[in-house]
């Protein structure tokens, strides 16, 4: 046996080996933690593992799982529901109530003083009104303080509370404290700001979960005032800031983000704010790495009015076992018999979301999608025409506005809403940790609703073209691969 032949038979040896040690880990992960991955992406780590193992195999292990730990499911918690009537809303919005219920969400609790910002100017004295207000725990949770006009006026206003004597906590995403500009953590921490970064990317990510990342935005007062929904604390998500532009890292949207983008967001009363609580402790305690010690009053002690209306705390990402957002858009695409109305900045859809939305539309629901017209990610913008062109198709409305439209809610017809975090995409339907609120409340679904409304009414309809070869390539790979890991 010449040498060349001993070694080209040796390093086919040691590249199979190679190869098998991917696909092990790969079964291995899947079988120890779950993962419920779309068949093309669980194809395309196989195929990557296989044919290139070396780079396969490292990036696997840093941005391939999407499930932290599991955990048994929990026992059904309401009994089964009948439908009384087309109009007996109060018992038709039981299936959302229960389904989340089997996913171990908290159960619904009662709110007040609901408060939905008509723009950015209404959001940003709402959220000053709710630091200023709170006297002892100001708990903050966001992806991005930007150092900007608004950045710097929230950021001012936590000092000030901290100074107060306020005890002031801010979490904020390890890779969303950059995006901004940098985040002057030292400055916070020596006014007696305790800032926390969630997932700090190069301490994670050997741990395997630097592609998991803290989405949720939400201000809670002496858990007792929250401020949620879509915005991050930068000055394009409330009244725009033309100084942004000489210094934002996204350089080909300075246009953009010199205007105000078009957000929603809103602040209650009541005893979701507990949930809300207990949520912002649970990923305090994770990010620490401590333990979650509850200092939350119980919603089911607070002060309310039997018939007072109801929500519930919709938190979905890694830690949940189910993918609770996705499984109740799912449900509601089933359940609409009248309406599907639906706001998002990015609509990529897994195959299973499109189903049901086409199938709502074909039987008859009147399914109406608005969207902005050039969103501040592009390749979001390439990728969401081919399920575009589906729903259309089915007999969908898809609308384009002329503004960046930020805002993330779906409207089943008088039954429910969703409103907070969660984009219609991959990433935020199944890689994110995002936070949405269910309504439950018929006069409340109406006012979301009228809020998407009141962005249609200068939308323009979209009618789509057959796409030539090149775009028809580049938007299935764009959905095969950037979307799908």
């Amino acid at each position: 046996m010449t040498l060349d032949v001993f070694f080209s038979r040796y390093l086919l040896t040691i590249h199979g080996l190679v190869v098998a040690l991917g696909l092990i880990i790969y079964v291995g992960v899947s079988r120890s933690l779950p993962q419920r991955r779309d068949p093309p992406a669980a194809i395309a780590w196989v195929v990557a593992l296989a044919l290139l193992p070396y780079i396969a195999i490292p990036l696997y292990l840093m941005f391939g799982s999407r499930k932290l730990r599991m955990r048994d499911a929990p026992a059904l918690a309401l009994p089964p529901i009948e439908l009384a009537g087309p109009d007996d809303v109060e018992v038709a919005s039981l299936w959302a109530r229960r389904l989340g219920r089997s996913m171990g969400l908290a159960p619904a609790a009662p709110y007040e003083a609901l408060h939905v910002h008509a723009d950015g100017s209404q959001a940003r004295l709402a959220v000053l009104e709710v630091i200023a207000g709170a006297t002892q725990t100001l708990d903050i949770c966001t992806f991005i303080l930007a150092r900007d006009r608004l950045g710097d006026e929230i950021a001012a206003a936590l000092r000030g509370r901290a100074a107060a004597g306020v005890r002031v906590r801010l979490l904020i995403d390890g890779i969303g404290a950059w995006l901004g500009g940098r985040l002057d953590v030292k400055a916070l921490r020596r006014s007696g700001v305790v800032v926390v970064k969630f997932v700090p990317p190069f301490r994670s990510i050997l741990r395997g979960r630097a592609n998991l990342r803290n989405h949720r935005k939400m201000v809670i007062a002496d858990a007792a005032r929250l401020w949620c929904g879509g915005r991050n604390f930068a000055a394009e998500y409330f009244e725009g800031d033309a100084a942004v532009g000489a210094t934002a890292s996204n350089r080909s949207f300075d246009s953009l983000r010199d205007h105000a983008w078009h957000d929603l967001s809103f602040d209650l009363r009541g005893g979701i704010v507990a949930r809300a609580c207990e949520q912002f402790e649970k990923d305090w305690a994770y990010a620490t790495r401590t333990e979650a010690t509850l200092h939350c009053p119980s919603p089911d002690e607070a002060t309310a009015a039997s018939d007072a209306p109801l929500a519930q705390l919709v938190p979905s990402g890694p830690e949940q076992v189910d993918d609770t957002v996705q499984a109740l858009l799912l449900s509601g695409c089933f359940m609409a018999r009248r309406r599907i109305l639906a706001v998002t900045p990015y609509f990529i859809p897994d195959a299973t979301l499109l189903m049901a939305l086409t199938l709502a539309s074909r039987r008859g629901v009147a399914v109406d999608l608005v969207l902005p017209r050039r969103s501040n990610h592009r390749l979001a913008d390439v990728a969401r025409h081919r399920p575009l062109r589906d729903l259309v198709a089915a007999g969908a409305r898809v609308w384009f506005v002329p503004w960046m439209l930020h805002a993330k809610a779906v409207v089943i017809d008088d039954q429910f809403a969703l409103a907070g975090s969660a984009n219609l995409d991959l990433r935020s339907l199944f890689l994110n940790y995002e936070l949405m609120v269910a309504f439950y409340e018929p006069a409340d679904v109406r006012r979301f609703a009228a809020w998407i409304e009141g962005e249609r009414i200068r939308a323009s309809r979209f009618e789509p073209g057959e796409p030539g070869l090149l775009r028809d390539l580049s938007e299935g790979l764009l959905l095969w691969l950037a979307f799908q890991l």
